[in-house]
């Protein structure tokens, strides 16, 4: 195989053999001779299918390498907005991904639409590594971590009641659970309906219906001490060997949850998140998090519904939570994850970015991303195949994929991850049997 050049973005790389034979080992495209000289790779279509639950982007070039991308399974209404952005993309080189962006960046929005710009950026970076033969991380500034940490996110056992006893047995699961987590986050108050109705009047108003996590207001005296009382069953069963952090709203008053977060300083809580805002209500609100965060010494966390660096903008700079979550299939991508983890390690602030639903092609990207990430990165939640079956239609991955709370950092050139073309056709729609042609 000719060595592929182009204006300058291959440098000095010289192993396009090897990175062929890496490919096909892996099920994924090779690139095709290519003369010397001014290159050049050209996008010429934007597809997407919705496989089992999570939405897949593949972006196709004339070289005959395609890139993938993927989106949270909780948005399979996603794929029209993520085929507006085609036209905008054709004929670009998906090797310069901040100018394809810069077409495509302003015009998401925050969750769930800047699902579909942030799918598309990662599917960018799969092919600007597989051009180059290295790793995403690589394009990202390397790896400064060899293994990186995930929490439990979708790693969950069902629970039979709402009572300490309930959640304490549960914390033994997840304790003994295979994949070894040294960090366990689980969902309290308003984060946790199933909760919240198992009381008898836990706070002033009456249960919503319609979009997640409808309920907020003032907890009675009886709501506060339910919930502590189940946090202190959950610590007192993982101790000092297991991190427990608390997925707490939205919902919450200001002073429930500063005098929730002083009732539980003694636990050492790695974090409470989302207590003001979050999930799907399109604001941060800087100030009334800065009042919770100056208040207690447990760390505050908040971000997994913002989009783009300039909604952590008020966050960072008035230092007004501990730790951000960015999501990097909402927030607009890999780089601007990484840009954001920048600027909030130059404030002090740590990062723990979301990804519960992200799937088996997020888990790839996350793994990616936070080989690069800066110091003040703690853990990414943890995402699984869902259904079972993902893990026969995707090659790649490390088995087991994760062992004693951390995965290895993969080498293999983009993502590293690609799909087993005969299995994963077959688990495509009518409508979408066209999507690996």
């Amino acid at each position: 195989m000719a060595n592929w050049t182009r204006r300058g973005f291959l440098g000095s790389l010289s192993g396009a053999a090897a990175t062929s034979l890496v490919a096909q080992q892996s099920g994924r495209l090779s690139l095709p001779e290519k003369r010397t000289g001014q290159g050049s790779i050209k996008i010429t279509d934007l597809r997407c299918a919705i496989i089992g639950q999570n939405p897949v982007v593949r972006i196709v070039t004339d070289q005959g390498v395609s890139g993938y991308g993927e989106a949270e399974s909780a948005k399979p209404y996603l794929k029209p907005m993520v085929l507006f952005y085609k036209d905008y993309i054709l004929g670009e080189d998906p090797t310069d991904v901040e100018r394809v962006m810069l077409k495509i960046r302003r015009l998401g929005a925050f969750k769930p639409w800047g699902s579909a710009v942030s799918a598309i950026e990662i599917a960018l970076w799969d092919i600007a590594g597989q051009v180059a033969g290295v790793p995403v991380y690589k394009l990202l500034g390397g790896k400064i971590r060899n293994r990186v940490r995930a929490y439990n996110g979708a790693v969950r056992f069902p629970m039979t009641g709402q009572t300490p006893r309930d959640y304490a047995e549960n914390m033994a699961k997840m304790k003994e659970a295979k994949e070894g987590f040294t960090l366990i986050k689980q969902a309290v108050g308003f984060h946790n309906p199933t909760m919240m109705r198992a009381m008898t009047n836990g706070w002033y108003d009456e249960p919503r219906t319609g979009a997640s996590h409808a309920d907020r207001g003032l907890m009675t005296e009886r709501g506060l001490q339910t919930i502590i009382a189940c946090v202190e069953a959950m610590k007192k069963v993982l101790g000092d060997e297991i991190g427990l952090a608390l997925d707490c709203g939205p919902g919450w008053t200001v002073k429930d949850a500063i005098t929730f977060a002083r009732a539980l300083e003694p636990l050492h809580i790695t974090w409470l998140e989302d207590l003001i805002t979050g999930d799907y209500m399109p604001y941060p609100d800087a100030e009334v998090f800065r009042e919770v965060k100056q208040s207690t010494s447990i760390p505050i966390h908040t971000g997994e519904e913002i989009y783009l660096r300039q909604n952590f903008k008020d966050l960072i700079e008035k230092q007004a939570v501990d730790v951000i979550g960015p999501d990097p299939e909402d927030v607009g991508g890999l780089a601007e994850t990484k840009w954001i983890a920048e600027y909030a390690d130059l404030h002090g602030i740590l990062i723990a970015p979301h990804g519960v639903f992200d799937g088996l092609i997020g888990l790839a990207a996350h793994v990616q991303l936070a080989a690069a990430l800066p110091q003040n990165y703690i853990a990414f939640e943890y995402p699984v195949g869902q259904p079972e079956w993902w893990y026969q239609i995707v090659d790649g991955l490390p088995d087991p994929i994760m062992k004693q709370g951390f995965i290895d950092v993969w080498d293999r050139p983009g993502l590293g991850v690609t799909f087993n073309i005969p299995a994963a056709k077959s688990r495509l729609q009518e409508e979408d049997r066209s999507f690996f042609d």
